[in-house]
């Protein structure tokens, strides 16, 4: 019997901040439904809010239950104005190609709602590149809970032990370490507390940095049986 860590048979993919670039929207779009409801957040605070339904982050910036449909609805309304400025990070299309073609499953867990999420697959081409996907209002739960990293590994029928998992948030770390996951995380040049740091599997400043680290680990070392 061979040592070392088990074949990867699945890598599961966050979508915001990993596959694309869709941050500065995302930024641009949060600063404009909040204008009317509460003086302006600075990019880095409304960075550690995300990871979870646009609601609860409404809802803990605001104060107002009551002023969160509208607040969604800007958001709404900026988000399809500006489809335009969310861009896959180089070598993402390339990568996703070459795990398909070793044999290795390509699952997707974000926390971005599922109707906007199908819209970027559609406009990136990934739509047929993913082979499972939980989006944030598919379960009860949201990241840092693991059920949804646990429903994305049920979907591809792969063990946590088997699978590789990378994101760009703190919350990707802590779900991916309760569902016994190792995490890649992409820092993308913050600053990242120490606890965070020990909990992840291997951390790196960029997409392409996390894209290295999954060819070296599902495809030189065999994805397939």
């Amino acid at each position: 019997m061979s040592g070392g860590p088990p074949t990867v048979r699945a890598v599961v993919f966050d979508l915001d901040g990993t596959l694309v670039d869709s941050m500065p929207m995302v930024l641009r779009a949060f600063a404009h439904a909040l204008e009317p409801f509460c003086p302006p957040r600075s990019d880095e605070e409304l960075l550690a809010r995300l990871g979870g339904p646009p609601e609860r982050t409404f809802r803990q910036l605001i104060g107002e239950a009551r002023q969160v449909p509208e607040a969604m609805r800007r958001l709404r309304e900026f988000t399809l104005a500006n489809w335009h400025l969310i861009q896959p990070f180089p070598g993402m299309h390339s990568l996703l190609d070459d795990l398909r073609g070793g044999g290795c499953q390509i699952g997707l867990w974000t926390g971005r709602e599922r109707e906007s999420t199908e819209w970027i697959l559609r406009e990136q081409n990934l739509t047929t590149r993913v082979d499972a996907c939980v989006c944030g209002d598919d379960l009860p739960t949201h990241k840092p809970h693991p059920a949804g990293l646990a429903a994305t590994l049920g979907k591809l029928s792969v063990a946590g032990d088997e699978a590789l998992f990378v994101g760009d948030a703190d919350v990707d770390v802590l779900a991916g370490t309760e569902a016994g996951v190792r995490t890649v995380l992409i820092r993308h040049g913050r600053p990242v507390d120490a606890e965070i740091l020990s909990k992840a599997w291997q951390v790196v400043e960029t997409p392409e940095a996390a894209y290295a680290v999954v060819r070296l680990m599902a495809l030189k070392r065999g994805a397939r049986r």
